[in-house]
């Protein structure tokens, strides 16, 4: 594949008048099976499984034109922000055999979140999803018009995505997403993301997500380090082999729409990952005591009532309560007369699974 996208990258002379703006929104997404430990060059260790969200998503914007060396400006909510921005242009320097024709450019990038700062939503996927579909664009505009996202290969974009941000794989699809290969699916990839919308179950493309803002505090311990210290975790073998067995009963419990095995392998894999950071050396903590009274709440609620709402946790403090569209109402009012109390100013989310990254111009 890499080979395929070097032999087709435009080489040529930018145009002197060649000028623009070009817009993309992506969405954020939560793994249910998760990415922790990478190898080689942001290769996945394990597969891993994803709900692409809806409300939770970046808008990015870059205006181009021709100017005698690159250069760059990254601008974030209104601000320029030169420490974001720095990792978005050692991507591009890294990587620029890909897209040689930047060195011609002046590139002005403005993005923002749909979502909170700091409410522990996959920002780097949403954020980096986005800007590559734009440069995607820009490229099409140099060989040919462009004509909306069916022109764009999304293949190349979950692969220039996994480059800038290894969970940035999957955002570029819509619904769920599989990233890494498995002998259980055809067609998977560690080098991009494949799209599972047709091989899913009703049930779970109306699925919702309600995310519980239990701290807004910047991570003690970033997940780029958290992967890192994955290299010498005595537990990282097992967990690989149990997070494959997990991708294998994962996908046919989303085909045949099993809550019940949804729930179970959805649950556990949230607590594997917190419990791989605490045997790390050095160990850390990101749960928090309301996470675990959330966790506490959620386990007797479905006891009590028998509706099918579980957790998963990201690589922070914060709960994704996810459960059908059917049990909507009696999940929101458990959450307004018992969870909130829980979370950081009362916050929460109400997002659901989403659709496909779309153009904002």
């Amino acid at each position: 594949m890499e080979q395929i996208w070097l032999n087709e990258a435009y080489k040529g002379e930018v145009p002197n008048e060649f000028q623009g703006k070009v817009g993309w929104q992506s969405p954020s997404n939560i793994a249910l099976v998760k990415y922790w430990g990478k190898r080689g060059k942001q290769l996945p260790q394990n597969p891993s499984i994803s709900f692409t969200l809806s409300e939770c998503r970046s808008e990015t914007f870059v205006t181009f034109e021709k100017a005698k060396q690159f250069n760059f400006q990254f601008f974030f909510e209104g601000q320029e922000n030169p420490a974001f921005g720095a990792k978005i242009e050692k991507f591009l320097l890294d990587n620029q055999a890909f897209f040689p024709f930047l060195h011609q450019l002046h590139l002005k990038v403005e993005s923002r979140n749909t979502f909170p700062h700091s409410s522990g939503i996959a920002s780097s996927a949403s954020s980096m999803s986005a800007f590559v579909m734009c440069l995607i664009e820009i490229e099409s505009l140099l060989v040919g018009p462009s004509t909306g996202s069916g022109a764009l290969d999304l293949c190349k974009a979950s692969y220039f995505s996994r480059l800038a941000s290894g969970s940035a794989a999957r955002s570029v699809f819509p619904k769920m997403a599989l990233w890494g290969a498995t002998e259980a699916y055809a067609g998977s990839s560690d080098e991009y993301a494949v799209p599972l919308e047709n091989d899913i179950h009703s049930v779970f493309r109306t699925y919702l997500d309600s995310i519980l803002i239990v701290s807004g505090e910047t991570k003690s311990v970033s997940s780029r380090a958290g992967h890192a210290l994955m290299v010498d975790n005595p537990y990282a073998p097992a967990r690989y082999a149990q997070a494959n067995e997990n991708i294998k009963n994962l996908l046919a419990a989303l085909k045949s729409g099993d809550l019940d095995t949804f729930i179970n392998i959805t649950e556990s894999e949230a607590l594997q990952l917190h419990a791989l950071m605490m045997c790390s050396n050095p160990s850390y903590i990101l749960m928090k005591p309301n996470t675990l009274r959330i966790i506490d709440e959620v386990r007797q609620f479905r006891n009590e009532t028998h509706i099918p709402l579980c957790f998963t946790l990201d690589a922070g403090p914060n709960v994704h309560l996810l459960y059908p569209e059917s049990e909507a109402k009696k999940v929101e009012k458990f959450i307004k007369s018992e969870l909130v109390t829980y979370c950081n100013q009362g916050r929460w989310i109400a997002d659901h699974v989403g659709d496909w990254p779309k153009s904002l111009m």
